[in-house]
This record gives structure tokens, sequence and C-alpha cells, in this order.
């Protein structure tokens, strides 16, 4: 299934009185493309419509409908938790030879998940993250971490003048 026809069983899923003028606005799509996406999904058992008014549909998730969203949501999960361990594995590692080689403080360069993921085990292990001076430094790169001694960039190991200490 496409992405499109994922989001649209969750938009179902949460209103059932949504309009095809509704999804296609909340989708970003044609709603000549909801029609058509939504006619496969009730051939293939996904969805049912039923109607509510004259001119307006009501669509209900089948229990097959809501079997693929929970198994697309399991995957997800299963997904999201391997790439997790993988982090905390790498920041574990990083975080051991930081304290191995007697390291108390480093400056961590990144943002996102991998790094949030760094900074807490660094925290966990003992080891300083800071945004100010350091004589390490950790680069975020990915899912890899990177200890490069600082070599005098601005804003790491020195003041904010510029000036050397």
């Amino acid at each position: 299934m496409r992405d499109h026809e994922y989001r649209l069983l969750d938009a179902i899923a949460e209103n059932s009185t949504v309009t095809q003028a509704g999804l296609a606005a909340q989708l970003g799509v044609a709603v000549g493309s909801v029609n058509w996406y939504i006619k496969r999904m009730v051939s293939r058992g996904y969805v049912k419509a039923t109607r509510m008014q004259r001119t307006r549909l009501k669509y209900h998730l089948t229990p097959d409908g809501v079997a693929l969203l929970a198994r697309r949501t399991s995957e997800y999960m299963e997904l999201s938790l391997g790439v997790y361990r993988e982090l905390r594995r790498a920041a574990r590692e990083m975080a051991v030879d930081i304290r191995r080689r007697g390291i108390e403080r480093v400056f961590l360069r990144g943002d996102g998940d991998a790094s949030d993921i760094l900074r807490l085990t660094l925290l966990e292990h003992g080891v300083v993250s800071t945004s100010a001076s350091a004589d390490w430094v950790i680069r975020c790169v990915g899912s890899d971490y990177h200890l490069e001694p600082c070599a005098g960039e601005m804003g790491i190991n020195q003041p904010a003048g510029g000036e050397a200490r």
C-alpha cells in the first residue's frame, strides 16, 4: 500500500464523518485521488462506506482495515526501537571510551534524537556534555558518533571574544 492510503486509513479512523474534500485537504491530494483511494480500499475490504444523508457518506474501517493499521504501527515501532537500540549501543560505546581515556567534559555537536540519546547516555556515565568550553568534541553523524580533539574551534574552547585561552 502507498503512504497516502495509510494516511487515509488513519484519518478515517480518527473521524468517520470526514468528507472527501476534508480528507483531500488534510492529506494534500486532489479530491479525485481521495475518491479513487477510498474505492480501492473498499474493494480490498479495508473500508466500508454507508450513507448518512443523501449526499454524505460515513466511512468505517473494517476489521481488516484495523488489522492493517495495527500491523503497520507494529512494524514502525519495531523499526524505531531497532534504531534506538543501535543509537544506545553506539552511545554506550562512546561513553565507555571517553571514560577510559579519562575525559570528563565534551562538547556535543549535533541536534536531534541521536544527540539527545548520546547526551543522556553520557550523563548516565558521568561525562559532562557542554555547550561551553571543552577539549574534546563529539560529532553526531547519522547514527554514528565521532570523538575528536578540539582544534581551537570558535565557541568550543575559546572565549566569546575569539582569543585563545
